[in-house]
C-alpha cells in the first residue's frame, strides 16, 4: 500500500495494491502494521460505518468536538468528493481543505486524523461508502460547519443544487464554530 501525503500533511491518501485477473481482483483495504509505520501513529478503530447516498448527496462538514474521531474512508459503490478541514487552531494549516475524489474504481482510501472537520459529495448515481473511526460517536458532541462557508471556499465538483439533511442546512459559519485548540 503507498501512503500519499496530501497538502495538510496529516490527511493521508491510501493506495492499495490491487491483484486483477479474470475472476476479479483483491486487495488489502487495512493493515494496523502498515498503517501505524507508514502513518506514523497508532491508532485503535472502534467502530465501522456505512452509508448509502444518491447523487448530489452531500454529507457534512462534521466533526466532534470532544471524543474527536480519527476517519478511514473509502467507497465500495460508486464515487465521491471526499473532504478533510483542519479546525486544529494551533496547526500552521488551520482552515485550510483538501479534496480527493474516491471510488470503487480507484480504490483510494482518505485518512482524516481526529481534529478535522469532514464531508463528501456523491458524484455517481449511487455511493456505498465505508469509514472506520477512532472513537465513537456522540451525538451531543457533534459539530457541523456549513459545506458553502465562504471563508474555506470548498471547490465541491457540483453538477446541481446539493442533497442536504437538516442537520447539515442548520450547519454554522467557520468564523462561529468551536475548533480543537
Amino acid at each position: 500500500m503507498q501512503f500519499h501525503p496530501s497538502e495538510i500533511p496529516d490527511v493521508l491518501l491510501l493506495e492499495p495494491r490491487v491483484f486483477g485477473d479474470d475472476r476479479g481482483f483483491f486487495f488489502e483495504s487495512y493493515n494496523q502494521r502498515v498503517f501505524t509505520e507508514k502513518a506514523g501513529n497508532s491508532v485503535q478503530f472502534v467502530q465501522d460505518n456505512h452509508s448509502s447516498s444518491r447523487q448530489n448527496v452531500l454529507r457534512g462538514l462534521h466533526y466532534q468536538i470532544q471524543q474527536p474521531q480519527g476517519k478511514l474512508v473509502r467507497v465500495i459503490v460508486g464515487q465521491i468528493y471526499d473532504v478533510a478541514v483542519d479546525l486544529r487552531r494551533s496547526s500552521p494549516t488551520f482552515g485550510q481543505w483538501v479534496g480527493y475524489e474516491l471510488s470503487a474504481q480507484n480504490k483510494h482510501q482518505l485518512w482524516v486524523p481526529a481534529g478535522f472537520g469532514h464531508g463528501f459529495l456523491v458524484l455517481s448515481e449511487q455511493a456505498e461508502v465505508l469509514y472506520k473511526t477512532t472513537d465513537y460517536y456522540a451525538p451531543e458532541h457533534e459539530r457541523c460547519i456549513r459545506w458553502d462557508d465562504p471563508d474555506l471556499a470548498i471547490a465541491w465538483p457540483l453538477t446541481g443544487e446539493p442533497i442536504l439533511s437538516a442537520k447539515d442546512q442548520a450547519g454554522v459559519p467557520f468564523a462561529a464554530a468551536e475548533v480543537f485548540a
